[in-house]
Parts: structure tokens; C-alpha cells; sequence
């Protein structure tokens, strides 16, 4: 497994102070500070590619170090430990690391880590970014908040097919005329692939199954046409990402969700005029009540929307 995770043609530094290798992790890995002994004097080794949008390093302080940071803020991290041990103290419980086993570490997660001596580790750099727009292209589902993986720590025969993968995104990596469409490439199945191995707060049912849900979304616009509905708002109902929310839109109807909204409000609009028991009478009154604070543009839309409305024809004075 070692030998196919960066080898040293990937070398940045080679027995060299912890804290400029520290210093180059801050720079391409992710923020931390590092704690090391008074009573030694360590050396630390590091390997490094970047590849496409993901970041691969191998890491060894060549003493025992604290690595801490309050988060990891934007970037995933995978930490896969070669040798040595690795003490991980979480908000709740601390969990050693023995090698052959992994570590997530999500956006949000504080870092506590403790390496020994002999301690060397495989860590991947994995964007939040990428992970929500491999959610977007597969059309799965995820938290408006954004995904999180949901354990943290696996051995790697419970992952199917992984460290060979990465094995084969190493080698990649270091090839000698490297293209950036495969990397793209592996970098997108490095995504799917976490995504469908770990424990993870997204859903994998595809939109066109979850198409049955618009309905669900169609009846909470209608209860609320009266507010100021928003993209944003209606991704939270319905436990999507917008992106994914206005896909389904277009796919199942052929407008946005803002326009349909608009929609909506304008035949209600319509409805209520037509309706001798509404008691509102008044177009201006009608179009303020559903939040059309322009009524010159309110008029024309009404008017284009109006074409099926053959009976209705606007007053002289609400023209605006």
C-alpha cells in the first residue's frame, strides 16, 4: 500500500525542519499549528501533488508532534496512516489510529491530532465544493447547509476499491505528461466513490425520483404565495441544493421556480378579480398584497399573462 501512495519523485522535503514543512502544509493542505518536544530535534519529510481540484501529500514529522486547528474551514480531509500511530481527540471521545485505518475530517471539525515518532500519514485534500457539485451532476440530494460525512473513522477493507484508487490517482499524478482532462476525470470518481462508501447526510435517491417530492414543493408555494418566497427557501423545504431544486423545475416545468412562483401570483391575482365574493375589487390592492411592489411591470406581466384572460381588460387608471 506505501509504495503507491506518492513516491519520492513527488519530494518537497527531505529531512528538513517540522515548521517549514508545517508552513508549506498551511499553504497547500490545510491551517494548523504544530506543537513539538523541547528535548528533540525532529525531521520532517513530505511528498506533495496537486491534482486537479484535490491536493495529495505524505507526511512525516520525524517526532512526536500536536497538529490542531479550530477547522478545516472549506476542505475535506482523508488521512490514511502508513505507520507509527495517531492519537484523534474529538468533542466526545479520542480514537487511535493504528495503520490501515482513516481518518475524515469534515469542514467544521476541530483538530486535535497527536502523532508518535515513527508516525507517517497519506492525506487527501478534498474541496466542499467538489463533493456538492458531484452531488449536483449525479442529481442527488443534499442539505442546504452542505454535505458532511457522518463517521469518521473507517478501516480501509471496509472500503471497497478505495486505497486502489488512490493508488492509481497517485501514480497519475506523478506521470511524467500529465493531462488535465483525466485528472478531472479521477477526481470526479474520487467524489462518487466517497460519496457512496462513507456515511454521508446526503440521499442518493436521483431527482427524477424525487420528482414525486415537487408536488410536496407546488402545495408549500401555493400556502405562501402572499410571502416573499426565495430560491433559497424553497431548497430548504425541499432538503435539496438549489441547483438541484431549479434542474427540477426546468426538467418537470419548464420554468424556473421564481417564475413559476410569479406565475402563481398572477393567476391568483386573476382568480380573486374574476371571483364575485373575493373581497378585494381593487388591481393595485391585489397586486401589493402579493408582493408586486413595481405595478408598471406588474401591469405588463398581467397583461402577457393575460392573453387567456380574454374578459378581463385592465382600468385606464390602474396603468402605471
Amino acid at each position: 500500500m506505501d509504495s503507491r501512495l506518492l513516491s519520492e519523485r513527488s519530494s518537497v522535503f527531505r529531512h528538513a525542519d517540522p515548521h517549514a514543512v508545517s508552513d508549506y502544509v498551511n499553504q497547500h493542505v490545510g491551517p494548523h499549528c504544530i506543537g513539538l518536544s523541547r528535548t528533540t530535534r525532529p525531521l520532517a519529510s513530505l511528498n506533495h501533488r496537486k491534482f486537479a481540484e484535490l491536493d495529495l501529500c505524505r507526511i512525516s514529522y520525524g517526532g512526536s508532534v500536536r497538529v490542531t486547528s479550530p477547522a478545516l474551514e472549506t476542505i475535506f480531509h482523508l488521512q490514511v496512516l502508513l505507520s507509527g500511530n495517531c492519537l484523534w481527540r474529538g468533542p466526545n471521545r479520542e480514537q487511535h489510529l493504528v495503520p490501515g485505518e482513516l481518518l475524515v475530517i469534515n469542514p467544521d471539525d476541530p483538530v486535535d491530532l497527536t502523532y508518535s515518532q515513527d508516525c507517517e500519514k497519506f492525506i487527501l485534500k478534498i474541496p466542499a465544493k467538489l463533493l456538492e457539485s458531484v452531488c449536483d451532476d449525479l442529481r442527488w440530494r443534499r442539505p442546504s447547509g452542505g454535505v458532511r460525512f457522518m463517521r469518521n473513522h473507517y478501516r480501509l477493507d471496509e472500503l471497497e476499491g478505495f486505497i486502489g484508487l488512490l493508488g492509481m490517482v497517485c501514480q497519475e499524478s506523478e506521470a511524467s505528461d500529465p493531462l488535465l482532462r483525466v485528472q478531472e476525470h479521477y477526481t470526479q470518481i474520487v467524489g462518487s466513490k466517497l460519496l457512496t462508501l462513507m456515511q454521508t447526510n446526503i440521499s442518493r435517491e436521483n431527482l427524477a425520483s424525487a420528482s414525486a417530492g415537487i408536488e410536496r414543493i407546488l402545495d408549500y408555494i401555493e400556502r405562501n404565495l402572499k410571502l416573499e418566497l426565495s430560491g433559497e427557501d424553497l431548497a430548504i423545504q425541499a432538503c435539496m441544493s438549489q441547483r438541484s431544486l431549479y434542474t427540477l423545475f426546468e426538467r418537470q416545468l419548464g420554468v424556473t421556480p421564481l417564475q413559476y412562483i410569479r406565475q402563481r401570483k398572477l393567476a391568483r391575482v386573476h382568480a380573486c378579480l374574476s371571483d364575485p365574493s373575493c373581497p378585494v375589487r381593487s388591481l393595485t390592492e391585489l397586486a401589493l398584497d402579493y408582493g408586486f411592489l413595481h405595478l408598471g411591470r406588474f401591469s405588463e406581466s398581467y397583461r402577457l399573462q393575460s392573453v387567456s384572460y380574454t374578459h378581463l381588460t385592465l382600468p385606464t387608471t390602474e396603468r402605471v
